[in-house]
């Protein structure tokens, strides 16, 4: 089931050379409370700067997405070309401009086909379906393999609330706010500020753990929606504050795993667990170190539980550590405590779980009580050739 409220659409508007579908667009009937996350990137895509100007009055009824190009580095006609869309579509949906939120991702450095775009709107609108979920989720994808989407439902005060989500990213990916493209929606009745605040704890548990390449993007957004046509009031510490968090938490995290999953030649999901350090920010600081680090993704695509480059990534992270204490560990089995290996026998049942698809590499600093979680994945030739051609 998926939230109340919305409607989608996803059409190919000639954009993509591959003729693939390429023009979403995501809308309700009603207003919509809306919240948003952007790139910390300096450099910043004109539907970036839109958007987030839009924004500030937590409104919004339409959001159109096309993928094949990412409207950045295109100066005054990128911006005035994402205000032109949003009001040829602000037209056809006869609604207020100021309500149209837009976004792109895929080559840098193009203006947007503006002839193609606009001349697709029509068929765009009149695709518009409450059921077309997998085609917005399709149309917004640039190097992944498969569509992104989740969606969960919990009960509060006896309803039924649910968090609807699409994402869409394969590289450019890393955790410094959101590293791809994502639209979470909701049928929760919710004001902006609240909205804001849950979007932003979502975000850094989710989106704000992945990394594929260590590249953030120009482009990167997450765009929280809201309806109401649940019927429930969700504030900031009241009961059911903290149900809709939880939810739109798994939502994210499932969506922020199956990115990562999806990396751009990636054979492996990689969970790092960090515990025991001082800080959640020094756990979290040790494995993006061991997530970005070339070494360590490539011995994972080689199955090689080569512990070395894990503990020598964890020493040059810059956090407090001692290591007579450190721990490593591959799935459930431990590889090194106390700071030495542990032995040939042990580290041939690792080399055993390097063969799976997902593993969980855990990293004891044992100094403290904190703890975080990274996702990446391995680093292929797939990788090399995938970015070495993207433009060509």
């Amino acid at each position: 089931m998926e939230a109340k409220g919305f409607k989608y659409a996803g059409i190919a508007a000639g954009i993509k050379k591959n003729g693939k579908k390429d023009l979403a667009l995501i809308c309700s009937d009603s207003e919509l409370v809306a919240a948003g996350v952007f790139t910390t990137c300096a450099v910043k895509a004109a539907p970036v700067v839109l958007d987030r100007e839009r924004l500030k009055d937590g409104k919004a009824r339409a959001i159109i997405i096309n993928s094949g190009n990412a409207n950045a580095c295109t100066g005054e006609e990128g911006y005035e070309n994402a205000l032109a869309t949003a009001k040829a579509l602000a037209e056809k949906l006869d609604i207020a401009e100021e309500e149209v939120l837009v976004s792109s991702t895929g080559v840098i450095g193009e203006q947007l086909p503006m002839d193609k775009m606009l001349g697709r709107l029509g068929p765009l609108v009149e695709a518009l379906d409450e059921d077309a979920l997998s085609d917005a989720a399709e149309a917004i994808m640039t190097t992944d393999l498969f569509s992104k989407t989740c969606s969960r439902s919990v009960r509060i005060e006896g309803k039924e609330v649910t968090v609807t989500g699409l994402a869409k990213g394969a590289g450019m990916i890393s955790p410094d706010m959101a590293t791809m493209l994502a639209y979470v929606m909701t049928d929760a009745n919710i004001d902006a500020d609240t909205l804001q605040h849950t979007l932003e704890v979502a975000t850094n548990v989710s989106f704000n753990c992945i990394t594929v390449d260590g590249d953030m993007s120009t482009n990167d957004t997450v765009i929280a929606l809201a309806s109401g046509k649940s019927g429930v009031d969700v504030k900031v510490g009241t009961a059911a504050f903290e149900p809709l968090l939880s939810t739109m938490k798994e939502v994210m995290i499932e969506l922020a795993r199956m990115i990562v999953r999806d990396g751009e030649g990636a054979t492996k999901l990689i969970e790092i667990r960090v515990t025991g350090a001082e800080t959640a920010e020094e756990a979290k600081k040790a494995a993006c170190k061991v997530a970005n680090s070339p070494l360590v993704k490539t011995a994972f695509y080689g199955e090689d539980a080569n512990w070395g480059r894990i503990a020598a990534a964890v020493g040059g992270a810059g956090i407090i550590l001692d290591e007579s204490r450190l721990g490593i560990a591959f799935d459930d089995i431990p590889l090194v405590e106390n700071g030495l290996f542990i032995g040939k026998e042990a580290e041939a049942m690792a080399t055993k779980c390097m063969k799976a698809k997902e593993i969980t590499l855990t990293i004891a600093i044992n100094l403290g009580a904190c703890d975080a979680t990274v996702w990446t994945c391995d680093l292929t030739h797939d990788y090399i050739r995938i970015n070495a051609e993207y433009r060509s």
